[in-house]
């Protein structure tokens, strides 16, 4: 026993040694490197250390030895995707759509090969439960460590294949470079980079590109291209005083600038990051939905759990300012199996609405057997209801249930109508269901 006590960490195989240090935070791997001259060089370890690291987190992910075609450090690559990865997942526009923009308000990132994507998602419009996904977003890493980011304008590129391959081989004039700031964890603001504009520009005047150093300098200023304006007329002054036709490339340069601020492809957008995109056991009924509303159109819906209750509102809602809900209570508690014969009769006797596929473009009904337990709706602000007189009634006012299914998903309705809107999953292990390629 005295002996194993002895035995320190420096008499374990360095294989050994560098995968216990792979389990270690960052943090923690700078502070074991302090012990030791020795240990240095073993937490420096790029190809060895960083990569077992990084294969651990990413590897079944992504390829991570593809990133910025193998030829950065995974150190940076760590820094990177560990910034990145709060991405992963659903994001709603914020505030309110331009006049006429009907693009879709969901983007879904997640990891490709070697770069993250950023998909549109939005529902069909054919009566079915399928999921429009089109690409809209490129994120990566140059083999220089460079970030790179492309946003897709006008829907061109029909692929991931194809948009991938454009943005690496710099087809991309019908791509616009972006930058993609952290606001907090769960905010990110999407604009222009205007860092390649000014590189050409550069390369105009004095025939090189200004540093990306440069560049990226942005002094105390929060707007984002306000150092980038700073650098640029540092290098028209410079060139004015140098050059005998100096004056006339400045005006020339400054004119075009102008114009280039003046059309700039992509307004700046806010997305905020939806939480708890799926259920789970104590939650069963949060996350994002999608169903059949009565219109025979599938739609989006958010179910949150909050301190007041349940509360469920149509995705496309959460832009508009009002955010009604779709359906409210704050009676949480389920009403297990056997189901009474009253509460047997309110379901069976409703129908469901369904995916013209399934239901074989009619309506059909699903027996009580398939229902676990029930919740009482005893509120909804947006239900409204006319009385024979035609006058409206109290619109905060309505029953209802929500029929929670043995395969996880549910269904909800009002007494006021006959019918059941089911609401199927989106999302399954990180994987978006029913998607269909735009």
């Amino acid at each position: 026993m005295d002996e194993m006590n002895l035995f320190s960490f420096c008499d374990f195989p360095e294989d050994i040694q560098l995968i216990i240090l792979s389990f270690l935070s960052p943090r923690e791997i700078a502070n074991f490197a302090c012990t030791s001259k020795r240990f240095v060089s073993l937490c420096n370890s790029d190809g060895k250390l960083w990569y077992t690291i990084c294969e651990r987190r990413w590897g079944s992910k992504t390829q991570i030895n593809k990133w910025g075609d193998g030829k950065i450090s995974y150190r940076l690559l760590y820094k990177t995707l560990n910034e990145w990865e709060n991405l992963i997942g659903f994001w709603r526009r914020s505030g309110q759509p331009m006049v006429n923009d009907s693009s879709p308000l969901l983007i879904f990132f997640e990891w490709g090969p070697s770069y993250l994507s950023g998909s549109r998602v939005s529902p069909s419009r054919n009566g079915t439960y399928n999921v429009s996904k089109s690409p809209f977003l490129w994120m990566s890493l140059s083999s220089d460590g460079e970030i790179v980011n492309f946003l897709q304008l006008n829907g061109e590129i029909k692929l991931w294949d194809d948009f991938v391959k454009c943005c690496q081989l710099g087809f991309i004039e019908d791509l616009v470079s972006v930058n993609v700031n952290f606001m907090g964890s769960f905010h990110v603001l999407v604009e222009e980079n205007y860092a390649n504009y000014y590189r050409e520009l550069g390369k105009s005047v004095f025939g090189r590109s200004p540093s990306s150093m440069d560049l990226n300098s942005r002094g105390d200023d929060s707007d984002g291209s306000s150092g980038e304006c700073l650098v640029t007329e540092m290098y028209m002054q410079f060139a004015n005083r140098i050059s005998p036709v100096g004056d006339r490339a400045w005006r020339r340069q400054r004119r075009k600038e102008k114009e280039r601020l003046g059309k700039r492809r992509w307004e700046p957008e806010h997305f905020v990051k939806i939480m708890d995109c799926s259920p789970t056991p104590s939650r069963p009924l949060q996350g994002l939905w999608k169903g059949i509303y009565d219109d025979i159109n599938l739609d989006f819906y958010l179910v949150a759990y909050d301190i007041g209750g349940i509360i469920c509102r149509r995705v496309g809602d959460l832009s508009s300012g009002s955010a009604a809900p779709v359906f409210w209570t704050s009676n949480t508690t389920f009403i297990e199996s056997p189901l009474s014969p009253e509460e047997e009769y309110i379901y069976d006797s409703r129908i469901h609405h369904h995916s013209l596929t399934v239901a074989n473009h009619t309506h059909c009904q699903c027996p009580s057997t398939m229902v676990s337990h029930i919740m009482h709706i005893n509120s909804s602000y947006d239900l409204v209801i006319r009385d024979s007189a035609g006058t409206f009634a109290n619109p905060r006012q309505g029953e209802g249930r929500i029929w929670h299914y043995r395969n996880g998903t549910f269904g909800f309705g009002f007494f006021w109508d006959n019918f059941i809107i089911d609401l199927k999953h989106m999302v399954l292990d990180g994987c978006l269901l029913d998607t269909v390629e735009v």
